[in-house]
């Protein structure tokens, strides 16, 4: 069976600070060569797309020498950094602009969210713009109004239909955008990062009707978000885009699992502060690290203990100071929240520098690698956060004490239990 997306070679050059391509001269130059049959100088030139170093050159490839096949009723997920080049992917896919090198070829109708208001006119109405977009989309006025009231009741914006949508909240906005593209049957749906313009509520009926659309109707979805849980319970496939182009391919789950490594490998196990900031900050972490029984790199066994050392320093005395420490997994979801006001120490007072040691007698997280936050408040406000300052790697082990390993492919935690047969 033929794909529903076929992508050969894909690339996009951008020219830093151009809108179009770019001079007059250089498009004259670009004619001139295609007349002669020879190749565009301009590809030759350029870099990588790598937000995060100064380049010497004005070109940058967003994307370069993109390949991948999409089957019809798969639903993959494609993530990476910000700037790694997913929004351009798409705008590419959905032909909002056009490929430097390279083809994609697409079976059927597509239907693209990519930001909030895709596709709407801001004078017309919520009911003129579901006809508007249907009609864009090819289908007959009679097509759209039998789908019509299935489209207002999934947005839930029944009484603001008939008003401008330029008068729309965002998140009504993007619940009516996205009611439009699910329900007119495009074979080929595209969704970016705005389903996070939502409410947990509709973000989780929404994922459920990529759902239904893709294994009820066969249907070909592209979603593209942070949110790794949200890829991992939706997509069966994936890719991984870093620096413009891609770098992993394949299940959902190896395709997440490098993601996570990838990021995580940047952490180190000690946390350094390297710009102290006491003129504008009352308090603020200088460093912060993890102790226990043979602990090398970071890693424990699950039902290890384990200390969290905090040091600080402060402007002067400083009162009503509190720590929280959250530990999250590598789907950046807070699995525990800890704070010295639940360990029996309401606030402390900070006199210029010290030590806070959090320790916690049983480490009951199952196997895998878990991000670190810290955060110091004062009178009850944030002053202080640092994000992503340890990591933290957990081992399988016997943790109930039975001689088994327990199977932990589906728990979050473990817990101490009691059990009684009368």
């Amino acid at each position: 069976m033929k794909p529903a997306i076929k992508v050969e070679n894909l690339s996009k050059q951008y020219r830093l600070g151009t809108v179009g391509t770019g001079s007059f001269a250089h498009d004259m130059n670009r004619w001139w060569h295609t007349a002669r049959g020879k190749e565009d100088p301009y590809l030759k030139i350029g870099e990588a797309n790598d937000r995060s170093k100064k380049g010497d050159s004005d070109y940058v490839w967003a994307l370069q020498d993109i390949n991948f096949d999409v089957q019809q009723g798969d639903v993959l997920g494609i993530i990476g950094k910000n700037g790694a080049g997913k929004s351009t992917l798409l705008k590419l896919l959905s032909r909002v602009t056009a490929p430097t090198t390279g083809s994609i070829k697409a079976r059927g109708r597509i239907a693209s969210l990519l930001e909030v208001g895709t596709g709407f006119h801001p004078e017309l109405t919520g009911r003129e713009n579901v006809f508007l977009n249907g009609a864009i989309m090819g289908m007959t006025k009679q097509e759209i109004s039998l789908k019509f009231d299935e489209i207002v009741d999934f947005a839930g914006c029944e009484r603001y239909i008939d008003t401008p949508v330029k008068r729309y909240s965002s998140g009504m906005y993007v619940r009516l955008a996205f009611a439009v593209a699910a329900h007119l049957e495009p074979e080929i749906l595209i969704v970016d990062e705005v389903l996070a313009v939502g409410d947990a509520e509709f973000q989780k009926k929404a994922i459920g009707k990529m759902k239904s659309v893709s294994t009820e109707g066969g249907r070909t979805v592209l979603f593209v978000s942070h949110n790794m849980a949200s890829v991992k319970n939706l997509c069966t496939s994936g890719i991984l885009l870093q620096n413009g182009t891609v770098t992993k391919t394949g299940n959902i789950d190896s395709v997440i699992d490098t993601y996570s490594k990838v990021n995580v490998s940047k952490f180190d196990a000690e946390y350094v502060c390297k710009n102290l900031k006491l003129e504008s900050q009352p308090i603020q972490v200088t460093s912060a690290h993890i102790t226990s029984i043979g602990l090398k790199n970071n890693n424990i066994f699950a039902g290890d203990p384990f200390k969290i050392h905090v040091k600080f320093k402060s402007r002067g005395i400083v009162k009503n100071c509190r720590l929280f420490i959250g530990i999250y997994n590598q789907n950046d979801q807070k699995l525990l929240h800890l704070g010295n006001i639940y360990g029996g120490i309401d606030t402390f007072t900070s006199n210029k520098e010290g030590e806070i040691i959090c320790s916690i007698p049983r480490c009951n997280l199952k196997e895998g690698t878990y991000i670190i936050n810290l955060s110091f408040h004062v009178d009850g406000t944030s002053v202080d956060r640092v994000k992503d300052a340890l990591t933290l790697n957990v081992e399988n082990s016997d943790f109930y004490g039975v001689g088994k390993l327990p199977d932990n492919k589906e728990n979050l935690f473990f817990i101490d239990q009691n059990w009684q047969i009368l």
